[in-house]
């Protein structure tokens, strides 16, 4: 790591807590100049670090700028390969790109911002800086490509303990990759797996997943204002890097047990679909039906208006709010 990075570390272990400039050169066996300028540079790069004569330096106990050394912090497995940037054209394409050269299962990718974050079916996703938070997991599995689904799901479950554990917000889903705040959408889930043609299983998975966090500037655009939502407004402390580093945990934890499948419980119980009239969206169809369960393969039952029943195991559906 570099002097300015190793400075950083050292603060965000001591958040709220003063730190002179002698106790931060011995430490790292540099000068005072050298620490001097590294925190001036981290100070320019927005990280709320005060200065104070006699006492240190300081990180604020509230500062958000998400840094891997922040990230990395909260985690529990402190050597997972991790990689946190401001800005990236997708965390999933970096996370596919670092799977196909050899990056080991639970490779983490984190981003403030995208400026070509994609959903389902190719569906542009908006990624503007210091309002979300942008994450893809590498997964290595033995899985085969049919039970991709089950990671979706698990990855469902991972953000809504994750959001409870660390910023005490109770998130729903909706089957199959939404999860919802207060009625209105504030995450999408997707997973893109490279199959291994050799034994027809999955060679690797990337879990990519979009938190709104807060209300991008002047508002939602006007076609998602009635849909879109944040789970924190502004002026609330969101601790952006606790967030992303919970999100990681829960979602390591539990597609590394798959195929387990008792968190499934949990996703029929925090599922918004079953019991509601919806429209079943598929290969630009769209058909009415009564959505019944969910099954232990992720999969949704649903009964047709002509009385008869299916099991979906991929598509979308639109739930008829009464």
């Amino acid at each position: 790591m570099t002097t300015k990075e190793r400075i950083l570390a050292l603060l965000e272990e001591n958040r709220g807590t003063p730190l002179s400039g002698e106790v931060l050169a011995e430490e790292l066996g540099v000068s005072r100049t050298a620490v001097w300028k590294a925190i001036k540079d981290l100070q320019k790069a927005g990280h709320a670090i005060a200065a104070a004569q006699n006492r240190g330096y300081t990180l604020d106990t509230d500062s958000e700028v998400l840094s891997e050394q922040g990230v990395r912090l909260f985690l529990r497995n402190k050597s997972l390969n991790l990689v946190v940037a401001q800005e990236l054209e997708s965390t999933n394409l970096t996370a596919k790109q670092m799977a196909a050269a050899g990056a080991p299962h639970g490779t983490l990718v984190v981003a403030d911002s995208q400026t070509a974050g994609r959903g389902r079916r190719g569906r542009s996703f908006a990624s503007p800086p210091g309002t979300g938070l942008y994450i893809s997991m590498v997964l290595r599995s033995a899985l085969p490509m049919q039970s991709a689904v089950l990671v979706t799901s698990a990855a469902a479950v991972a953000v809504c303990r994750a959001v409870e554990r660390a910023a005490g917000k109770r998130l729903d889903i909706k089957w199959v990759n939404d999860l919802f705040y207060r009625g209105k959408k504030c995450c999408g889930i997707l997973t893109e797996a490279a199959a291994d043609v050799e034994t027809g299983g999955v060679d690797y998975l990337v879990v990519g997943i979009g938190l709104n966090l807060l209300p991008p500037e002047g508002g939602w655009p006007e076609e998602l204002a009635e849909i879109a939502a944040s789970i924190f407004t502004p002026g609330e402390h969101v601790g952006r890097c606790r967030i992303a580093a919970a999100i990681a945990d829960e979602l390591l934890a539990l597609c590394t047990a798959l195929p387990d499948t008792s968190f499934m419980a949990e996703y029929r119980a925090r599922n918004l679909v079953p019991g509601r009239d919806v429209d079943v969206i598929q290969n630009g169809e769209r058909r009415p039906a009564h959505a019944l369960a969910i099954t232990d393969d992720g999969h949704l039952l649903v009964r047709l208006p002509g009385g008869g029943q299916e099991e979906l195991s991929f598509g979308e559906v639109s739930i008829r709010f009464q």
